[in-house]
Order: C-alpha cells, then sequence, then structure tokens
C-alpha cells in the first residue's frame, strides 16, 4: 500500500472544476514531483491533501486511511506537514517563534529541542537569526524557515508548494539541495514545482497536470527526456 493515494479526486471553486478526477500515489521514501503551468491545479491539490480545501469528490488514502474529510489540524498530528507557497512566515514573530509554531502538535519538550537544534544545524542562517522577525529575512532565508516549520512537526511526508518560487539560481539550488537532505533523512517527499528540470532532476517519479488532470506519468528521468515535456515545460 502507497503511504498517500489520491483516487479521481475532483474539486470545485463554485462552479468552476479545478481537479477533474486525478488519480496518483506516493511510496515511502520517495520524491514524487506534481510539475504544469500555472492554473493546472497543482496548489489545488496539495490544499486539498493537507486539509485546506475540500474534496468534492474521490478518496485521499494516507496511511491506510481515508483523510479526505478530516479537518488540516489533525492531518498535521498524522505525520503530515506542508511547506506553503509563498512562505506564508509569521512575519511578526521571531524566527524560533515560527519554528515553535510548527511543533503544535508534538509534547514530548525533549524531543521538541532535539528537533530545533537539527533545523539549527540543518539551516545555520535560521540560528543565527534565530531572534529576528521574520518578516525581516530575505527570500531564500523566509523559504528556509518555512521548511524548518514544517519539519519541526517531525512529519513522515512534507509536502512542498512551489519552493524555488522567487529565488535566485544559486539560492534555487541551495532549496533543492536541502529537499534532498530532507529525502536522505527519511521524509517522503511531494513536490509542486514550476521550475520542472530542477524538480525532474531530483524525482523518483512524476506526473504533469494539465488543467485540473494529469496528462502524463512516469519515472521522472524518463519526462525529463521526454520531448514533449521538454518543449513544454523546460523551454526546449
Amino acid at each position: 500500500m502507497a503511504l498517500l493515494e489520491v483516487s479521481d479526486l475532483k474539486v470545485y471553486y463554485g462552479v468552476i472544476q479545478a481537479l477533474k478526477g486525478i488519480s496518483f500515489k506516493v511510496e515511502k521514501g520517495e520524491i514524487v514531483a506534481l510539475i504544469g503551468a500555472n492554473g493546472a491545479g497543482k496548489t489545488t491539490t496539495l490544499h486539498t491533501i493537507a486539509g485546506l480545501l475540500k474534496a468534492g469528490s474521490g478518496s485521499i488514502i494516507y496511511k491506510d486511511k481515508d483523510i479526505s474529510k478530516i479537518p488540516g489540524h489533525e492531518i498535521v498530528s498524522m505525520g503530515m506537514a506542508q511547506v506553503p507557497e509563498g512562505r506564508r512566515v509569521f512575519a511578526d514573530m521571531t524566527v524560533a517563534q515560527n519554528l515553535a509554531l510548527g511543533a503544535f502538535t508534538r509534547t514530548d519538550k525533549k524531543e521538541i529541542a532535539d528537533t530545533l537544534a537539527q533545523i539549527y544545524d540543518r539551516f545555520p542562517r535560521l540560528s543565527e537569526r534565530q531572534n529576528q522577525l521574520a518578516g525581516t529575512l530575505s527570500g531564500g532565508e523566509q523559504q528556509m524557515l518555512a521548511m524548518g516549520r514544517a519539519l519541526m512537526s517531525h512529519p513522515d511526508i512534507i509536502l512542498m508548494d512551489e519552493p524555488s518560487m522567487g529565488l535566485s539560481p544559486l539560492l534555487v539550488n541551495e532549496i533543492f539541495d536541502i529537499i534532498e537532505s530532507v529525502h536522505k533523512d527519511g521524509t517522503t517527499v511531494l513536490l509542486v514545482e514550476q521550475n520542472a528540470k530542477k524538480a525532474l532532476s531530483i524525482a523518483d517519479r512524476a506526473y504533469v497536470l494539465e488543467t485540473g488532470s494529469i496528462s502524463m506519468e512516469g519515472k521522472a528521468s524518463d519526462l525529463l527526456h521526454n520531448e514533449a515535456v521538454r518543449k513544454a515545460y523546460l523551454g526546449e
């Protein structure tokens, strides 16, 4: 059984159908990428899985349980975390306070302290700026904070929504190195990313979303060399 399996998922915004019966799965230990143009339904997919949007129909099976009607805060306590598009850090709170909020579902203070130490080890800049207001950080630092905050819940799977958006090429490489590092430490990753080339270069498998439907799927390495994908999403 897959760690996460989405089946025939349909989502509506009023009368507009945003997702038209998509199905995909994420096995434990994988990096799976969802790629596609703006408006394809990638963020809607993540928000629905995470319990932030209501599914019209279909199922979302996570750890053998249908979570399609479970509220988001309960899904976090089941071992799923999301790094939202646009960082969404709490600007008027410090780095340390933002990270502490990421552990709101956990109760063991020693485990929380150990996780925080690991986060500061992984993101030295966050350690240096732990008493600084999150809103004063650079875009790259805010992205690291959003990732660190999600990791504070000690998730089994992390949903990442456009982690490279608005970052310089140098920072994009750094963020993708961190994603690979998080994965190597045992966290399964579902990655939504407009930088299709970078996403496909680190993913195990990938799905292409077009206007609410999955048009292609396969090994990420195969899609990276697929002529249609290269023309549509890699600018080649």
